[in-house]
């Protein structure tokens, strides 16, 4: 590997040169072959209940961890995940399932080879839970934001990270609090073939995400009224804190490389420092391996060495960056989505990224463009939705050339039933 440039000595705060080489190499390892390309898919639920449409939280009785542990029989007794006694996760191959900050219920799906594996895999796991479901007296919706329910009146699930988050978001930005405890998403991940493929994948990514996001927008409600932005999401993510949220800084820049964007990560405080698999802490009290870390980076927490790939993964998992790179391609613009909707993102999005063809055409309309013409997108998509011209545009001719014209006429559902649906 090549000595890093200096391209990021604009940081105040340095990062570690040993760092930095073991995030790109890892990057490196993510790399697969052409034409090998999978999905992963990731679709959040909120639990709601029955009687009323009110958030079930992951403590109650009969909430969501009795949910969990009644669905143990079903998954690998090797890949349950515990946290102080409680049950947090499970998993088995081509599925996991884990617990957003507010009790959500995450399906991780994959890897895919077609996007119609989606419907089979997601279809086992409604078809298991759905009597334990019927028992406990709630269900799974698909929206963006919790119905009815405040976040201020939704407990936090037992996961330490979540408290060290909470105390952090929750004094900076607008939306930390109501991000972490009502909010639900949809997120589909790609692969990459070299650093010049993934650098390319995320400046699309990042260029049309917002673009799907309104045609695959799902949020009707938000604090327990009518939403009153067109991307609920993004609002929130982008007022939430510009360290480590929107479009990745220099993306769009023809030096950026993978060297920068571990630069970036690398000097952000981490929020929550986990040591539990760092070898030279081991004997220590459980309250000096997991802790918040508002002010602290990498640097300051990793001992002087290249980071394992348990350190490497944590690390890149406190960045919420539009676009994500981690071994794979993450995009995270998107709400919660009905899993037939999911599967329809899911195709589009391999249309554009793994047909040569069609992928070369959007970037040669995206030549030259820049960081600046993305946040405008954004702003212009926030302040007027469907008549907005992102790129200069109208959005019916992002509907032709982006293939989503089969959903212009799916604007978020209603499943609240009608003896409780808010005006």
């Amino acid at each position: 590997m090549t000595t890093p440039r200096v391209s990021y000595a604009h940081l105040l705060v340095q990062p570690n040169p040993k760092h930095v080489r073991s995030l790109v190499r890892f990057f490196e390892q993510g790399c697969s072959a052409p034409g090998t390309g999978g999905f992963g898919v990731e679709i959040e639920h909120l639990p709601v209940h029955n009687a009323d449409d009110t958030a079930v939280t992951y403590g109650e009785p009969n909430g969501v961890e009795e949910l969990l542990r009644r669905l143990r029989p079903y998954y690998d007794a090797d890949q349950e995940y515990w946290q102080d006694d409680h049950l947090v996760g499970l998993g088995r191959e081509g599925l996991a399932v884990s617990l957003e900050p507010g009790g959500q219920i995450e399906t991780s799906i994959g890897i895919l080879r077609k996007p119609e594996e989606l419907l089979a895999l997601h279809g086992r796991f409604i078809e298991e839970a759905q009597p334990i479901l019927d028992e406990l007296g709630f269900r799974l919706v698909n929206y963006g934001y919790q119905p009815k329910t405040s976040f201020a009146d939704i407990p936090l699930n037992p996961k330490r990270r979540y408290a060290a988050m909470n105390e952090y978001l929750g004094r900076i930005g607008q939306f930390g609090p109501c991000m972490m405890r009502a909010s639900a998403s949809t997120q589909v991940s790609i692969d990459y073939t070299s650093e010049r493929d993934a650098i390319a994948k995320m400046r699309l990514g990042t260029a049309i995400g917002p673009i799907l996001a309104w045609f695959f927008r799902n949020t009707p409600y938000f604090e327990g009224a009518r939403n009153p932005w067109p991307l609920c999401r993004q609002r929130m993510w982008d007022y939430l804190d510009v360290q480590r949220t929107n479009v990745t800084p220099g993306l769009y820049d023809e030096r950026f490389s993978w060297e920068d964007y571990a630069a970036d990560v690398l000097s952000t405080p981490l929020m929550f420092a986990d040591l539990t698999h760092t070898p030279e802490c081991k004997g220590r009290p459980e309250h000096e391996l997991e802790f918040a870390a508002f002010c602290s980076n990498a640097a300051d927490v990793y001992p002087d060495r290249e980071l394992n790939a348990y350190e490497v993964n944590h690390v890149l998992s406190t960045h919420f960056n539009d676009v994500r790179l981690k071994n794979f391609i993450e995009m995270r613009h998107w709400d919660s989505l009905p899993v037939e909707r999911a599967e329809r993102l899911t195709q589009i999005v391999g249309d554009l990224f793994y047909d040569p063809e069609r992928r070369g055409r959007l970037e040669s309309y995206f030549s030259g463009l820049t960081g600046e013409d993305v946040h405008a997108a954004k702003a212009v998509l926030q302040s007027r939705g469907g008549d907005a011209k992102p790129y200069d545009r109208p959005m019916e001719y992002w509907a032709e050339v982006l293939g989503v014209g089969d959903t212009l006429d799916q604007v978020p559902g209603d499943a609240m039933r009608p003896e409780v649906r808010q005006g």
